[in-house]
């Protein structure tokens, strides 16, 4: 969101960062589950890795996005209702 509150933001521009962290999010999933997938890969091998944190970093960062996107969709409904 650069800084800008949603109730600061055009309705062009909600729109615009809404689809900007729906995208962001759809990239997290992925990246999330293929990185689970190759770290079990690993423990099976190797034992236990520090790398094991990263999905949850990123399960941490997907719970942030969808948090502002909550904001920029009220945001975006409030508008449509005046």
């Amino acid at each position: 969101m650069k800084g800008k509150k949603p109730s600061d933001m055009s309705i062009e521009e909600l729109l615009k960062v809404q689809k900007t962290i729906q995208t962001t999010i759809t990239i997290l999933i992925l990246a999330a589950i293929i990185l689970f997938i190759l770290i079990v890969l690993l423990l099976l091998k190797k034992g236990f890795l520090i790398l094991i944190l990263f999905p949850f970093v990123l399960a941490f960062i997907m719970i942030n996005h969808s948090n502002s996107l909550k904001e920029i969709e009220q945001e975006i409904t409030s508008r449509e209702l005046e």
